[in-house]
């Protein structure tokens, strides 16, 4: 029986180059910087890593310029989601071959489909894939998967050995595992929404794939042990802290631009993305950059800032000044 998935996934933003493709070099020393700051695992192509605006191949490219870097160094959760079965199946064919640890596959998403046609979605890939299967439950952007049939995959499909969970529903979370546990003791659950990581953990979740880690990995880290080790006041405290970060990066920006901006002042270049922006979005993203540093400098997680970027800050900031003050 494999181990268990647990810990801190990191769903990670893609760099891209200035012709908008992979920045491979980029994605290489975003991954040695996860890994050095204690991320359990990383998270290719998920909903933060944008995998709806990569092509099939550009998605298995990134899979393979991880699981090369990472060099099993820590294990590798790849996003698997395609349009139909045939061609997840065929994404977890090749995933199997790089060694990744299990992939992970959201609902049917566009169709909205019943609790039948969820069940069974997942049960045909399941029964044909060579690798483990985490299921991804995104309502906002998928059909649900309700309990019941979390349930029946669970007993029916041992392939099938975890769900990430990104409704951030807390009473959801523990009657899934209410439901699963006692005939799936191995079964592993995973919040995608860190804003509850910690009273997660507390009801019994194994670990989170939580975007949060691609920006501040060792605080998510620092979180994950403070809550196991049963320091709990420290790790609210954390807790409410990194809620006014992911707060500001999820809503002051249309996901995941906030992410992006932010990844950019610790120190790794991640390109524009790909979806345009209106001049106004621009000028609000560089508003943003700005209420991100403060926030990570007051933090004090900002040392990975460039100091090129440092400049630029006070030179705008500066400016701003004087303007204020009527000097030009």
């Amino acid at each position: 029986m494999s181990k268990p998935i647990e810990g801190i996934f990191t769903p990670n933003i893609v760099p891209l180059d200035a012709n908008g493709d992979i920045h491979e070099p980029e994605l290489r020393k975003y991954v040695d910087w996860l890994i050095d700051r204690g991320v359990h695992g990383l998270y290719p192509n998920g909903s933060t890593g944008e995998f709806v605006r990569f092509t099939a191949e550009e998605r298995k490219r990134i899979v393979e310029i991880m699981a090369d870097q990472a060099a099993g160094r820590v294990p590798i959760l790849a996003g698997a989601a395609e349009a139909n079965t045939r061609e997840t199946i065929h994404a977890c064919e090749h995933y199997y071959r790089l060694n990744v640890r299990a992939v992970a596959i959201v609902a049917p998403f566009y169709y909205k489909q019943t609790p039948e046609g969820v069940y069974a979605y997942f049960k045909e890939i399941a029964d044909n894939s060579p690798i483990d299967i985490t299921l991804y439950n995104i309502p906002m952007f998928a059909s649900p998967i309700d309990v019941p049939t979390v349930q029946r995959l669970a007993d029916e499909c041992p392939r099938i050995v975890a769900i990430k969970d990104s409704s951030g529903d807390l009473p959801h979370m523990m009657r899934m595992i209410s439901a699963v546990r006692p005939n799936r003791p191995d079964f592993s659950f995973l919040t995608g929404w860190e804003a509850a990581l910690m009273p997660m953990l507390l009801i019994g979740c194994n670990g989170g794939t939580n975007a949060t880690s691609g920006i501040v990995p060792e605080v998510t880290r620092r979180l994950y042990d403070l809550t196991l080790s049963g320091e709990l006041e420290e790790a609210r405290k954390l807790q409410y802290r990194l809620l006014r970060l992911f707060d500001a990066m999820l809503y002051s920006a249309e996901f995941p631009e906030g992410f992006r901006a932010a990844l950019n002042l610790r120190g790794i270049r991640t390109g524009a993305g790909r979806q345009p922006q209106s001049p106004l979005q621009q000028q609000d993203l560089g508003k943003l950059k700005d209420q991100l540093y403060g926030l990570l400098r007051e933090e004090g997680w900002a040392d990975d800032v460039p100091e090129e970027d440092e400049i630029a800050r006070i030179v705008i900031q500066v400016l701003a000044d004087l303007q204020r003050r009527g000097a030009f």
